[in-house]
């Protein structure tokens, strides 16, 4: 009795030690899927596990460290929080590292705590494995045989069907005929030997008539050539390829991209420019792979999507290895979608600025189950829900003059108020009946030399 306490007091003891140097392994090492949420959110725009971006790739950055510098984990937690301070207090390690990578200075992160920095150590150290993810092609296919059977079937019983009734009336239509010719009697005899069976007999007899017809075709023709000249130079739907696949919608959609950070020219210049290659860079220099792996289009996978960012590194001549421009450029030849003709003066910056709450409102107004928030979707369509953008209006003279009759000049713009103040004023005595409604018409909207030369 006595050894048998004995054995099980010792085993309690024991399995505390177990259990509080697993606790206190646990809380050295960290936790890798709380880690690797945190480095997404901090570290991705810099770093990656298995590749230089602009700092080094961090998988096995413990160890590493041991073995270059001789330096433990707290070494790392002064490096992450404060790596200025660290390499300012004369640590050899810390300014050899800011040496080697360019003097390219780190972010500091005193926001993290030692729990947080543990367990972004413990993701670079031991990585979860990612979840397998389904396959939208494999599922389709297994969709696809599975119902291939009965669709088949369905299909073959219906052009049977089809083939069974039109026989039935083919035969129907060749008795009755024969029956019809059975009782003829001989004055209808006689009667079909004077039939006429010219068409100039025809005419002759009905000649009002068919000059009647021809005119109507004439007028019908001549309608149809002014149809399809009003519509030259009208490509509503257009919406060609482009040597670099680019998706409004992942970029301004998914990832909230506001429209004039690429497009900049477009609130103070004439034109809305093609944004140069060097926007693209400024995000995609660390963006080098495809990782919303929640978007996909239909029929594109990640493959897809990294072979298009390649094409921006070959049109820049960037060396994603080296983190260097090579020098070597290839310039992109763009498809321009939206083409005003060079009769045509249209000023982006007046509509997006001095323009810009009228026209929302307006549109808003019109169209109140398909709202918009930037003035850009008035005329472009909703272009952050278009992976390939297209021309989404007519742009045509009419359709502009439509908007200038319907939007409301907006009295309370706060952009130049005061210099506009003087106008609006002579405006609203001007037009006291309207209750102070006042569209963009009054204000020369359709007057020629407005908008052509």
């Amino acid at each position: 009795m006595i050894s048998w306490r004995k054995h099980y007091k010792q085993t309690l003891i024991a399995i505390g030690l177990l259990l509080s140097t697993s606790a206190s392994i646990y809380g050295q090492d960290g936790d890798p899927k709380n880690g690797e949420k945190l480095f997404k959110a901090n570290c991705t725009a810099c770093h990656a596990l298995d590749k230089q971006v602009i700092g080094p790739p961090l998988k096995g950055v413990v160890e590493r460290v041991k073995t270059e510098g001789g330096v433990d984990r707290d070494w790392l937690h002064k490096w992450i929080k404060d790596n200025k301070a660290l390499r300012a207090s004369g640590d050899k390690y810390a300014n050899e590292i800011f040496e080697k990578y360019n003097k390219t200075e780190m972010l500091q992160f005193p926001n993290l705590t030692e729990k947080d920095i543990d367990d972004i150590l413990a993701f670079t150290t031991n990585p979860p494995a990612p979840e397998p993810a389904a396959d939208p092609k494999k599922d389709a296919a297994t969709d696809a045989a599975t119902a291939a059977p009965a669709n088949n079937t369905t299909t073959s019983v219906v052009i049977i069907s089809l083939i069974a009734i039109a026989g039935l009336l083919v035969w129907i239509l060749i008795k009755l005929r024969q029956l019809v010719k059975l009782g003829q009697s001989e004055d209808l005899a006689g009667l079909n030997e004077t039939r006429v069976k010219s068409f100039s007999e025809i005419y002759a007899k009905y000649h009002y008539i068919g000059k009647a017809a021809l005119g109507i075709l004439a007028l019908l023709a001549a309608y149809g050539v002014w149809n399809w000249i009003m519509w030259i130079g009208v490509y509503k739907g257009y919406k060609p390829e482009q040597p670099i696949y680019f998706s409004h919608k992942i970029h301004a959609g998914e990832q909230k991209i506001d429209c004039q950070l690429c497009h900049s020219s477009a609130k103070y210049g004439k034109v809305s420019e093609i944004p140069s290659m060097n926007v693209c860079m400024n995000c995609h220099r660390t963006i080098s792979e495809y990782n919303a792996e929640h978007y996909m289009e239909p029929g594109k996978d990640k493959a897809f999507y990294d072979g298009e960012i390649k094409k921006i590194y070959a049109a820049t001549g960037w060396d994603p290895e080296k983190q260097q421009y090579t020098g070597k450029t290839q310039p992109v030849e763009w498809t321009r979608i939206h083409n005003m003709p060079d009769f045509v003066y249209f000023n982006h910056s007046q509509h997006v600025v001095a323009g810009e709450q009228a026209i929302i409102n307006s549109f808003n107004k019109k169209n109140p189950n398909n709202k918009i928030d930037v003035v850009c979707k008035a005329c472009h369509g909703k272009i952050d829900t278009m992976n390939v953008v297209q021309m989404a209006n007519d742009f045509t003279m009419g359709w502009c003059i439509e908007c200038h009759r319907t939007t409301e000049v907006d009295m309370n713009n706060g952009y130049n108020k005061e210099y506009f103040k003087n106008l609006h004023d002579k405006l609203k005595k001007q037009y006291p009946q309207d209750g102070g409604k006042i569209t963009v018409d009054a204000i020369g909207g359709l007057e020629c030399g407005k908008c052509h030369y």
